[in-house]
């Protein structure tokens, strides 16, 4: 008789046996990255050869669209619909990956080609998304297998144009609407809270970003002849970062800010660990908001950062005193914070601390944050049917750290976001090495083949549930 065991079962021997891996191999090799328009046929081979034929062999019909936005990657919808009456489920992912940086890999690794090392899988888009999606259909295809149906309903949306920003998704979803309608969003993105830890995270923060730029004169002039006599833009532009932060990290525009973390977010992030950045990051003690744990500084507030900085030619540097200066920065925020005070409180706060010489330019929103209240059913029935099938605690968080397009599902399909991330914070997600935990990414396969199978036998979850 079909059983959740034998559905379980039926993913993990897929993984273990390498048809995982395999899997895997075939989505890589496909540069599909969107950020060089040099790959741009990548993007439509990524749905009509990577995904299109797989999710039609598992019933789904199947349609890739146009975006609405020219020059942007096309978007892939599909549905397997058994029963009108039954819940549905909209499944997401992405496609598409940031740049190869193919010079950066270290010796035998390559952005395109999956290199296996150990509890690793190197490859560009192993961790972000390519590895995630295919980790929550290949359960979906190991319950079909078992049980010769699912018991309700899929939807499925891949983009390939998350890595910039998402562009053309919004006016898409929000065209069809009607097509895309379920009763909530199951996906994959984004890190674990820790790598041995199950997480679920119920929405993500958002992304603001504006250029600080100070111009002093048409050119550059001769260092010695005017070096000490006249301001330089570097100097200065370092000095008004650093009236927007202290050294340690905290962030002094308190107009940013919301009040304090809400009392439902920190009684959620309350025994909320931080780990897992390896090699490529560290929780420096001591740094940003004062008298806030890790998990409520990345969770529950906000972050200011400097993503790029420039004065002169640091590649070709000659003696003269630049004629300008300019920082990229960007504010990672929650839903709790007023983004329509970003910009002019930052323009008082230059102005108060004698830095309205300092321009603020190309202000905007590239993600909105999103958070579905981490108390509705369908978050507390997935995290007990993921503790069934792992037997280990899952942690529930009220967003992730990083941007995904929730906001787009939430504010045109009104369906709560239930992320379950199949990666960890120290993948290499956007950089070189970029590769994808093999133990993480079992849990992960065997922990869907259980939702998927409770979806089928229990239905959508109540209240009750």
């Amino acid at each position: 008789m079909p059983s959740r065991d034998g559905a379980i079962s039926r993913a993990l021997s897929f993984f273990d046996d390498g048809g995982y891996a395999a899997l895997l191999s075939r989505l890589v090799a496909i540069p599909s990255t969107s950020q060089d328009p040099e790959f741009a046929a990548a993007l439509d081979r990524y749905l009509a050869e990577g995904v299109k034929p797989w999710v039609e062999g598992m019933g789904f019909t199947v349609r890739i669209n146009p975006n609405p936005k020219p020059g942007i990657g096309p978007i892939l919808t599909a549905e397997r619909i058994e029963d009108r009456k039954l819940p549905t489920v909209l499944i997401y992912g992405h496609g598409d990956t940031v740049r190869g940086l193919d010079d950066q890999w270290h010796d035998g690794l390559k952005p395109w080609e999956v290199k296996d090392a150990g509890d690793r899988w190197y490859g560009r888009g192993t961790a972000d998304n390519k590895g995630q999606h295919a980790i929550d259909l290949a359960a979906l295809e190991a319950v079909l297998a078992e049980r010769g149906k699912l018991g309700f309903n899929v939807k499925l949306v891949i983009e390939t144009a998350e890595e910039r920003g998402s562009h053309g998704l919004k006016e898409f979803v929000a065209a069809h609407k009607d097509e895309l309608a379920a009763d909530a969003l199951i996906a994959s993105d984004g890190p674990r809270v820790e790598p041995g830890l199950p997480t679920i995270t119920t929405g993500t923060r958002g992304t603001w970003h504006c250029d600080l730029v100070i111009r002093l004169r048409p050119g550059g002039v001769h260092s010695g002849h005017w070096g000490g006599l006249t301001r330089d833009p570097a100097v200065l532009l370092s000095h008004a970062i650093a009236s927007i932060m202290d050294r340690n990290g905290k962030i002094l525009v308190r107009d940013w800010l919301p009040p304090a973390v809400p009392p439902k977010v920190r009684e959620l992030l309350k025994d909320c660990p931080i780990g897992g950045g390896g090699e490529a990051a560290t929780v420096d003690e001591g740094w940003g908001e004062p008298g806030l744990s890790s998990a409520e500084k990345i969770y529950g507030w906000q972050s200011f950062i400097v993503l790029a900085m420039v004065s002169g030619r640091p590649e070709n540097p000659v003696n003269a005193v630049a004629p300008d200066a300019r920082a990229h920065c960007q504010i990672r925020y929650t839903v709790d914070a007023d983004t329509a005070r970003f910009e002019p409180a930052l323009r008082a706060h230059l102005d108060k601390h004698g830095f309205d010489f300092v321009k603020i330019e190309n202000a905007y929103i590239r993600m909105p944050a999103s958070r579905t209240d981490p108390a509705n059913p369908w978050v507390g029935w997935t995290r007990a049917s993921m503790e069934k099938t792992l037997g280990k605690r899952v942690q529930v968080i009220p967003n992730s750290s990083g941007g995904l397009p929730g906001d787009v599902f939430v504010d045109h399909l009104n369906v709560p976001l239930v992320w379950i991330p199949h990666s960890y914070s120290g993948c290499k997600q956007h950089g070189p090495d970029e590769h994808l935990l093999k133990s993480t990414a079992r849990e992960g396969i065997a922990a869907f083949a259980g939702l998927w199978w409770d979806l089928g036998e229990s239905g959508a979850p109540t209240a009750k549930s």
